[in-house]
């Protein structure tokens, strides 16, 4: 039986129409005479949602009872007996109530799959397990229910149910979406503009590397080798030189027309030492291409012309983007460049532009000898000259019947030996001459066709030929080594520069540092290890490189190429073993990895003892925040002692009873507080844990209103709400304090509202006040230490009140932010985690969507 296939409609949050888009399919395919039956849709209340499942075949739920609670799930036994040609299952992710047939909602879709039933189904981009982190960081909630991405990624088809952040909140205020209680909190939490941005970016950006997935798997199955331009990907190479900042630049503009472009900058380095290119000249290059969105590749190769193609290809690139030469005009005999050879070799399916730019035909240098790194067709180029070239003279001079004369054959014989110096070097060129001179002995001097000289004239002739030719020979590569060793001191001066302008500068990181060495000398794999003593083991504290090529080297012993750093330390390479002249500059990168490591690690240090500074202060400023709490009981106390001891007045035994009453609960909240206030000043200095404990709200926050008037709070705590897992003590004087703020600042006859709500695997508690309120941009400002906002009455406390009240939250895993009250005022919202042992909640508004 044939596997079924499963369509996915992908959204970015809740809301955005997934499931109207799912049914909206359906109704399609029942008009085309589709046997199609709905196995689980969840409408969440929503008129329009709810209206589409008319007139559809719906298979009937199975009841389940958990914890004294009944739960619907999908009847999978049903649907499979029923077997339609399409089933509707909502919600990928969802988890099963226990007792079900699986435990996740994709599993009863794989069971339906694999009966041969197609499967159109929905999911939300947060749901994906790879983006449960990336998700929490931008939203601030951990994501309880996620699908494996490759359930999603093996999905026949999958479509995108895109909407813009503002039509989405647009949907929410008008009541599309929640209920009308709930909107409020979901606009002000998870619904935030730039939560729901970040989310559509995170769905388009998926969708996208999916696509790109199933063209490249597409290519590889039909053998496909040419560039397909469906994205504009546009390769830059560099070259090293100062140009390079122009071409990215360009690049980065063409990129700008096409929406999904990308721009990718390749340096491609010889793979036989230190390269010639100006390293601070490439990490310019590399932090530009980066700052304009492009990414930076570093590529082995000695024959640029074909390792940029296959770079090109391998990236399925639409566009290369090179400079135009730098060589002069006569340096043109050598060959006829990269571009032109780029361009000649790349095809129709790849456009090569050549950008012109200021260094256009400045030149880079005479690139002579085998000492200046000549390429293998350069060095076979000189042999041929050299060794073919005088037989092929000397059989077109022999034919002809007038020659030009023994000086003149002399003269073509040294050309041939020049040529062959400049072309290959030393060796071709010593070649060329020796075989010269044997030809023009046994060609062109009497007697002819014997190697005997019988004019002493013309054996001076051919001796002068022979050391001339020596002579230019050493010439030209003396000059090409001195050329060469000026260019090793040029690049060896640029990097010593380079790195002590990053020791001054504090600039580089120790990664980024073992990536530049990794790049300079052409390595596969650069690591620092280092041990704390002779006989410990070798520890890595970082590495470059090596992901592709095996694990790195473990021991200095290991690698290709080793470099002590003093007695416990080493800089261990792997790719290949570097020429004793590369070491002196190896030496210094290693010294400096050292005193970058070095730095990273006092940084953290002084990052500790800055946390440990800020603990003290924190403690300090716990101890003044909480010192006006203590006057109230204090001074409940003393009034009570002093009218005990008062014999002005005689107290009956009720009034005394009610006098010691008086004094044991100030007593009690006394010892309360000061306990409370020395767990969280150990707390911020990371000396104590919170308490924590599953507790019910009603059980705590009634006690935090002890400290303020009868009747001046409304508290709305429902009793069906989830146990919180929190430290009652802390969550106490949190509540205390913003209600305490609340009433302070409510004008006279309003109450505070204390309200708490469960929200997904969250429950806020709300204080809402009919105060003046604070703009948006003090909202943060009020929860710093010793903050008073607006033109609050001396005597009404120090401004610490909202700073502890946040610290005991955060320290209990919580959250407290302020909003506005409809209507005027200010609320605040306190956000604590509810116990994972509570009861299982299913309310209208899932988890993914609060705060």
């Amino acid at each position: 039986m044939a596997r079924g296939k499963l369509r996915i409609y992908l959204g970015a949050a809740p809301g955005v129409g997934k499931t109207y888009a799912m049914l909206s399919e359906a109704h399609r395919r029942v008009e085309r005479g589709t046997d199609l039956v709905v196995g689980f849709v969840e409408h969440h209340g929503r008129p329009r949602t709810e209206v589409m499942l008319h007139g559809l075949e719906h298979i009937a739920r199975r009841d389940l009872e958990y914890r004294g609670t009944s739960f619907t799930e999908m009847d999978v036994d049903a649907v499979l007996e029923r077997r339609p040609a399409v089933a509707l299952v909502d919600e990928l992710a969802h988890t099963n109530v226990p007792g079900s047939r699986n435990g996740k909602r994709w599993q009863d879709i794989e069971e339906l799959l694999e009966a041969g039933i197609d499967v159109i189904s929905t999911v939300n981009i947060q749901h994906l397990e790879s983006l449960g982190d990336v998700v929490e960081s931008i939203t601030g909630v951990r994501q309880q229910e996620t699908v494996p991405d490759e359930v999603v990624r093996r999905a026949d088809q999958i479509e995108l149910v895109d909407m813009s952040p503002q039509a989405l909140r647009r949907r929410m205020a008008h009541g599309n979406i929640y209920q009308s209680d709930k909107v409020d909190a979901a606009l002000s939490n998870y619904f935030r503009p730039g939560n729901l941005t970040a989310l559509r970016e995170l769905a388009l950006l998926w969708v996208a590397d999916r696509v790109d997935e199933y063209l490249q798997e597409y290519r590889a199955e039909h053998s496909i080798r040419s560039t397909w331009q469906a994205r504009e990907r546009i390769v830059v190479g560099l070259t090293g030189g100062p140009e390079g900042r122009t071409l990215i630049r360009r690049a980065a503009r063409m990129a700008a027309k096409g929406s999904g472009s990308e721009v990718l900058a390749v340096y491609i380095a010889r793979s036989d030492g230190l390269t010639s290119a100006s390293p601070k000249e490439l990490a310019v290059q590399r932090t530009l291409v980066e700052d304009l969105g492009g990414t930076f590749h570093h590529v082995i190769g000695d024959d640029i012309p074909v390792a940029l193609l296959e770079f090109a290809r391998g990236v399925n690139a639409t566009q290369i983007v090179l400079g135009s030469s730098r060589r002069k005009a006569w340096q043109y005999i050598f060959g006829p460049g990269v571009g032109a050879t780029v361009a000649r070799e790349s095809g129709p399916d790849l456009d090569v532009h050549i950008v012109t730019h200021d260094e256009v035909a400045k030149g880079r240098g005479l690139p002579v000898a085998r000492g200046a790194r000549l390429g293998r067709a350069r060095i076979v180029a000189g042999w041929l000259v050299g060794v073919a070239g005088p037989v092929l003279l000397s059989l077109l001079l022999t034919s002809l019947v007038d020659g030009p004369g023994l000086a003149n054959d002399v003269l073509l014989f040294l050309f041939l030996t020049v040529v062959s110096a400049l072309l290959g070097g030393q060796l071709p060129a010593l070649a060329s001459a020796a075989v010269g001179s044997l030809l023009l002995n046994f060609y062109f001097t009497p007697p002819t066709h014997t190697l005997t000289i019988s004019d002493p004239k013309n054996i001076v002739a051919i001796v002068i030929f022979f050391a001339v030719a020596v002579s230019v020979a050493s010439v030209v590569d003396l000059a090409a080594r001195r050329t060469h060793q000026a260019a090793r001191l040029r690049a060896e001066s640029e990097i010593l520069s380079f790195l002590a302008g990053s020791v001054l500068r504090g600039e580089t990181t120790l990664d980024a540092l073992l990536e530049r060495v990794r790049e300079t000398f052409g390595m596969e794999t650069v690591v620092l290890l280092e041990r704390a003593g002779d006989v410990e083991p070798w520890t890595c504290a970082g590495r470059a490189g090596g992901t592709d090529t095996g694990a790195p080297p473990a021991r200095p012993e290991d690698a290709d190429v080793d470099m002590p750093v003093g007695d416990h330390m080493a800089l261990a390479l792997s790719g290949r073993v570097l020429p004793a002249e590369d070491r002196r500059v190896l030496a210094a990168f290693a010294a400096q990895a050292a005193v970058v490591l070095d730095r990273q690690r006092l940084v953290g240090e002084a990052e500790r003892a800055r946390e440990l500074a800020e603990g003290n202060r924190i403690r300090t400023a716990l101890l003044a925040a909480v010192s006006h709490d203590l006057r109230t009981p204090l001074a409940s106390i003393k009034a009570s002692v002093t009218s005990l001891r008062s014999d002005d007045v005689a107290w009956s035994e009720e009034d005394e009873k009610e006098l010691l009453a008086g004094i044991e609960a100030g007593a009690d909240r006394l010892d309360h507080l000061v306990g409370n206030l020395l767990d969280m000043s150990r707390l911020q200095t990371g000396t104590v844990t919170p308490l924590i404990r599953e507790i019910d709200l009603d059980e705590v926050v009634p006690m935090a209103l002890g400290g303020v008037p009868e009747g001046s709070v409304t508290l709305d705590i429902p009793e069906e709400l989830p146990i919180v897992a929190v430290d009652p003590g802390l969550l106490e004087r949190s509540v205390a304090n913003l209600v305490e703020n609340a009433v302070k600042y409510s004008p006279d006859g309003e109450t505070v509202l204390v309200s708490a709500s469960a929200l997904g695997d969250r429950v806020e508690v709300r204080i809402a006040d009919r105060g003046p309120g604070v703009p948006d941009s003090a909202k943060d400002r009020i929860f710093a230490p010793f903050q008073r906002y607006g033109d609050a009455p001396r005597g009404a406390g120090v401004g610490l009140g909202l700073a502890v009240a946040r610290g005991f939250a955060e320290a209990m895993g919580g959250t407290l932010a302020a909003e506005d009250t409809p209507g005027g005022g200010m609320t605040m919202v306190l956000t604590l985690r509810a116990a994972l042992g509570g009861p299982p909640v299913r309310p209208d508004v899932p988890a993914e969507a609060v705060t």
